[in-house]
């Protein structure tokens, strides 16, 4: 749940490992939990939350805001499909509705849907959620954003993790993952600039309203591997 809005949110530097253990304390608790990571675009969300599931295993899922991008065809009808990934080009009822049937685990699995990256398009129903798994994570740019419907979300989640990462750092790591998908370098450049860097200035406010801002001491991927 939101903690106290007084002060900023305490900062560490932490491994994924050390990560583990404290989400590992959640997985404990005896109850449902819900933790939150999010990030301006390429903080290392998905980086981190492959390491966690890779340490928690069966004890935690993954259920990612960006399965409720609208589908190509919904944002062209909108007139949207050029700023894909902006706040207001989400199902946020859809993602808050799944996120509350999750906080009290129906007898049966819960299935999410999941953004394929290759494809550029959700897919429903991909991801099953166990009634005994104890810890859901789910990460995302807008966890803690107060407009567009966002607010909502963060009375859903336990804890919000926030990824502080320096904006050349990130940068270049959507670089390399807008090239590894076939982008050409201009093309990349231009949706780097105009699109992931105005969501990076709508994120980045948010920050003060986490429970703990992280700055993740792990090392970059080789070639093409980016973090998310």
């Amino acid at each position: 749940m939101p903690r106290p809005t007084s002060g900023d949110p305490p900062v560490v530097r932490a491994t994924p490992a050390e990560l583990a253990e404290r989400a590992a304390g959640l997985a404990r608790s005896g109850a449902r939990r819900i933790l939150g990571i999010t990030g301006a675009p390429g903080a290392g969300k998905s980086t981190l939350c492959a390491a966690l599931l890779g340490s928690l295993g069966e004890q935690a899922a993954l259920v990612g805001m960006d399965g409720f991008h609208f589908a190509d065809v919904e944002l062209r009808r909108l007139q949207r499909r050029d700023r894909k990934g902006a706040p207001d080009t989400f199902d946020v009822d859809g993602y808050v509705a799944l996120l509350t049937r999750l906080r009290t685990p129906p007898a049966v699995p819960v299935y999410a849907p999941v953004f394929d990256r290759a494809l550029e398009e959700p897919i429903g129903s991909a991801v099953p959620v166990a009634p005994a798994t104890p810890l859901v994570l789910t990460e995302g740019n807008y966890l803690l954003l107060e407009e567009h419907g966002w607010s909502a979300v963060r009375a859903c989640l336990d804890e919000v993790w926030y990824l502080d990462v320096p904006p050349g750092v990130r940068e270049q790591r959507l670089l390399r993952r807008r090239r590894s998908y076939g982008h050409e370098a201009e093309a990349a450049e231009d949706w780097v600039r105009r699109v992931d860097g105005r969501n990076a200035r709508t994120v980045e406010p948010s920050r003060s309203r986490a429970d703990l801002v992280v700055h993740l001491d792990v090392p970059e991927a080789p070639g093409n591997g980016v973090p998310g």
